[in-house]
């Protein structure tokens, strides 16, 4: 796993500097600080932080082929890299290094941009091919690994976090407020647009080239579902067995080459269905002695801490827990937004970045964890919601059909009476919109639209002149409207929630901002073509989540987690901010001196809000969001705007590898 960087002129000008390089580096030096590298052609610059998985003494960046024609920065992990490599080996190509990195290098000779469609991981690719004066950047299928840029005019400008591209003067630096109305409507981003205007994300599975000065995003691959005709029962030939088989082979496999490594691998243990699944086929199919890590909560609402202690004495795991206080998280949470780059809904994050730090102080660099398997095999409450509405649709009069949602939420007595009345009515909300495209979401969205009552005038005015329906902003494939109700359900919340929040605030983000790497069994290619293809009773029967999964895991864990009912990961948001002894932060950033300097929030709902907490009156779970997205954006502006942003340089410390390239010729 690395930080990459890099500079291409589309107009004549001065050649990108060494002294630039190391700048946008040492803002992404945590993602990598085991070795630096910098390419420097007449109009291309590209860098690398480098941290030492594979091939730790020959994998340093930046890498050449064999005439040095093609250069590439990489920042990832190419699990099938053994195989691709023998391959490319029988093509006649000869190899410098051990690394998959420079697999990736042959395979673009080979293939050029289709390269990608052969590579099984989690990748941002630079590559800049001197002969054509072309760049190629390329991500991952789902978003694992991030990849930014910025167009300043005369050149264009990449790096694996927007605070490398803010290291150059050229890059302006002002929060966009379309991204703060969409993360409160959303809870995140809608791609490519980031929190700061005219920084762009490369969109998951899309590539970009640069030749010419003209620059060109493609995708290469789109998830796809069955239609909604044949998505309901096995073909004759395939029992659910032969099924169960199938996806069990597939889920070691991707077990298996996701312990590549060259330093030990450990596994986060949360208690639940996924990570245990994981963790146990670790054990079981893998000579690898494991450790694992786990976050446990004070606040018992939140805690999970007894089911993850018996998966590891199960398991016979080195267990290791940090323990995340309400302290804590307000502690931590403007670090977080340093390193996430963009506000945020939640505080879970911050309990995220507390564990990875636990992985490094115990000497790990590489963790394996359970991501992905809810958003693929149907393990989300908001997709046993959608179910219910849509039966309750049928008959929307009827007196019991709305009963079923007291399944989903037991914990809420006389769900159709007295205190669950609201419920009730809440889930009433477009009941019979079943064809909305984002049915399954939109009454979750449309609830967002109280915590959009703190946005600034200004931002609801610009957000109405430039509009911000998800119907217009999220790109939908072809088929979209032939899938199931779960399959539009399951790419709405994979293309959005996973990719964009996730597998990023939760996710890279945080984990490497201690150098840790997170590896994803579950969003391995196969698994999740393989998963995407089920029918929807073995992803969700009745109201029963993850029905494949749950039977495959029987042979490896005990019954009390294959049959436990899925609990959400969560952490305490306003009882973070607002206690004895709370951050001196908080108060300053929500004053109204602070909100009327950046100008996106209306100081007179955000003292209301304070003022309910400082009586101890209770909030509901919008408001609770609502102050985790205030203090996240209060937060990131200061962060980056308020302050004079300090760009680091790497100086001229000896350990960063620097290649200076003259003209190609004939150039």
């Amino acid at each position: 796993m690395c930080g990459i960087a890099g500079k291409i002129l589309t107009k004549p000008g001065r050649p990108p500097s060494e002294d630039e390089m190391r700048r946008m580096l040492a803002m992404i030096r945590h993602r990598g600080p085991d070795q630096f590298g910098i390419l420097l052609d007449d109009v291309a610059a590209l860098g690398n932080a480098r941290l030492s998985i594979i091939d730790l003494a020959g994998g340093q960046q930046p890498i050449a082929n064999e005439d040095d024609s093609l250069w590439i920065v990489f920042n990832g992990e190419i699990f099938n890299y053994v195989e691709l490599r023998a391959e490319l080996v029988t093509r006649g190509h000869r190899f410098r290094t051990h690394s998959d990195t420079e697999v990736i290098l042959h395979l673009y000779e080979e293939k050029g941009p289709d390269c990608l469609k052969d590579l099984n991981g989690q990748f941002a690719i630079a590559i800049w091919d001197r002969r054509n004066r072309e760049l190629f950047l390329g991500r991952d299928r789902l978003g694992v690994r991030p990849v930014f840029y910025t167009n300043t005019g005369n050149s264009l400008l990449f790096a694996s976090e927007i605070k490398s591209l803010l290291a150059l003067s050229e890059v302006r630096r002002e929060i966009d407020p379309m991204v703060v109305d969409q993360v409160f409507s959303y809870w995140c981003p809608i791609s490519p647009r980031t929190a700061f205007r005219d920084v762009f994300e490369l969109p998951p599975a899309h590539y970009l080239l640069v030749r010419g000065g003209e620059l060109k995003i493609s995708r290469y691959w789109q998830l796809e579902f069955p239609s909604q005709h044949s998505n309901t029962e096995l073909p004759p030939t395939r029992s659910s067995e032969d099924i169960a088989g199938e996806f069990r082979d597939l889920l070691i496999d991707a077990v298996k080459i996701r312990l590549r490594s060259d330093v030990p691998v450990g596994a986060y243990l949360s208690g639940g269905l996924d990570s245990s699944t994981i963790a146990a086929i670790i054990r079981r199919f893998a000579a690898n002695r494991l450790d694992t890590f786990s976050i446990a909560f004070t606040d018992q609402e939140f805690d999970e801490s007894e089911h993850q202690l018996r998966m590891a004495r199960f398991l016979g795991t080195d267990h290791h827990v940090v323990k995340a206080t309400h302290a804590d998280i307000g502690r931590q949470f403007p670090d977080v937004i340093w390193h996430t780059e963009v506000p945020i809904m939640r505080t879970s994050p911050a309990p995220m970045f507390l564990l990875s730090r636990l992985v490094k102080d115990n000497n790990f660099k590489v963790v394996l964890t359970g991501e992905g398997a809810d958003e693929f095999l149907g393990g989300y409450d908001i997709f046993k919601e959608a179910k219910v509405r849509e039966f309750w649709a049928r008959q929307p009069s009827s007196a019991w059909r709305h009963r079923l949602l007291g399944k989903l939420y037991p914990d809420i007595t006389g769900l159709h009476q007295g205190a669950g009345a609201y419920l009730t009515a809440f889930f009433r909300g477009d009941l019979k919109s079943v064809q909305d495209p984002f049915y399954s979401h939109a009454i979750r969205w449309r609830n967002n639209q109280r915590t959009r009552r703190y946005l600034s005038e200004d931002v609801m005015a610009m957000t109405k002149t430039q509009g911000h329906s998800a119907a217009t902003l999220v790109e939908r494939p072809a088929e979209f409207d032939r899938w199931g109700l779960l399959e539009r359900a399951q790419f709405t919340e994979i293309s959005l929630f996973m990719s964009q929040y996730l597998l990023s605030s939760q996710g890279d983000r945080v984990a490497m901002a201690h150098s840790v790497e997170g590896r994803f069994p579950f969003l391995d290619k196969r698994v999740v073509e393989y998963a995407s293809g089920l029918p929807q009773r073995l992803k969700l029967r009745g109201l029963t989540e993850k029905v494949l999964l749950r039977k495959v895991a029987k042979e490896w864990l005990p019954p009390e987690i294959t049959q436990r009912t899925k609990r959400p990961y969560r952490a305490p948001i306003h009882r973070s901010f607002f206690h004895t002894g709370a951050p001196e932060y908080v108060r300053e950033l929500l004053s109204p001196a602070h909100l009327a300097g950046t100008g996106l929030f209306k100081a007179g709902a955000v003292q209301q809000l304070i003022s309910r907490l400082d009586e101890g009156k209770p909030i509901g779970e919008t408001d609770d969001m609502a102050l985790a997205g205030l203090l996240s954006t209060q937060l990131l502006h200061h962060l980056f705007i308020d302050r004079a942003f300090v760009s680091e340089s790497l100086g001229q410390r000896d350990d960063v590898k620097v290649c200076r390239l003259g003209s190609w010729p004939g150039g």
